[in-house]
């Protein structure tokens, strides 16, 4: 849950960031940004669009489009190419959130979340052997939910 010191505190960032790339302060931009630290899941521009549209913002998707680029950049939000199908370029927030790690349902392209802490510690020890300051890593699973689990047959079964 987004709290009002998380939100101060990313439109500080986002707005010092655009101040700093002298580009307008809209309040569109920091719409988008409130509405993405609103959300609790993975998203594609297009589905911020629409929930911002059916929300009753005023806002394009090219602003939408130009603004997700903008929050990548100053490192607000991550970009995911997870090749999952969409073929589309998903979204999470990230200011605030422990690194982590993500498993892809092939079938209906659900995408889970994941910690282990011995991943971190595997990082690390790689580092140290290799000579190499590791900044960030990104490990993605591939594979199918089980029967249970996979939202196509939930779909499916309701």
């Amino acid at each position: 849950m987004m709290t009002p010191q998380v939100l101060e505190e990313i439109n500080k960032i986002f707005i010092a960031y655009i101040e700093q790339k002298q580009l307008r302060k809209t309040p569109e931009r920091l719409a988008i940004l409130e509405e993405i630290y609103s959300r609790t899941d993975h998203f594609d521009a297009d589905e911020l669009w629409i929930s911002m549209d059916n929300k009753n913002y005023r806002v394009s998707k090219a602003t939408v489009y130009n603004t997700l680029e903008l929050l990548v950049e100053c490192n607000l939000v991550v970009k995911h190419q997870f090749g999952n199908g969409k073929n589309l370029a998903q979204y999470e927030k990230s200011y605030g959130y422990k690194q982590h790690d993500h498993l892809i349902c092939m079938k209906c392209h659900q995408v889970i979340e994941f910690c282990d802490p011995r991943l971190q510690t595997i990082q690390s020890k790689i580092g140290d052997i290799l000579n190499f300051n590791i900044l960030h890593h990104s490990l993605i699973f591939y594979g199918d939910c089980t029967k249970e689990n996979c939202e196509k047959n939930k779909k499916a079964n309701v």
